[in-house]
């Protein structure tokens, strides 16, 4: 089943028990995928890895969006946006765990030879590719860097 399908059986269920947070938050995801799908020059529809990006994408406003309503002692608000990216982190596939990842970086370090923070980018170019979806961004770059220095 295709996750747009998944998105709008979501909806349905959403719509029917009444539960507005979940309601607005799938139809956030529908809406960017809809964005997505009929983008200028998108002939073939959104890819698997183009959805997780989406995803990605709006679980990480979520939670930049919860952490400055949390700085502003806005406590409800912040809720709502928690409870946003939970739903729609659902949808991704399930996150490694710290020392997973630190061993594929480690491994891919080893494999390499990279030996300073002159390799980085290197090591980062093929560790995001390899933990697309499944890892954060900004988790992998701070055990890169870690590990680098």
């Amino acid at each position: 089943m295709a996750l747009i399908d998944k998105i709008s059986e979501s909806i349905m269920v959403s719509m029917k028990e009444k539960d507005t947070v979940s309601l607005e938050s799938l139809r956030a995801v529908k809406s960017a995928l809809l964005l997505a799908q009929t983008q200028k020059g998108n002939s073939s529809g959104v890819s698997k890895e183009d959805e997780i990006k989406i995803l990605q994408k709006l679980v990480k406003q979520r939670k930049e969006s919860a952490e400055i309503y949390i700085s502003q002692n806005r406590s409800e608000l912040a809720e709502v946006e928690f409870n946003q990216y939970k739903i729609i982190e659902r949808f991704l596939p399930k996150q490694m765990s710290v020392d997973e990842i630190e061993k594929i970086i480690s491994d891919l370090i080893n494999k390499t030879g990279a030996s300073g923070m002159k390799d980085m980018g290197k090591i980062m170019g093929m560790a995001s590719k390899q933990l697309s979806g499944t890892a954060d961004g900004k988790t992998i770059s701070n055990i890169v860097r870690t590990k680098l220095s």
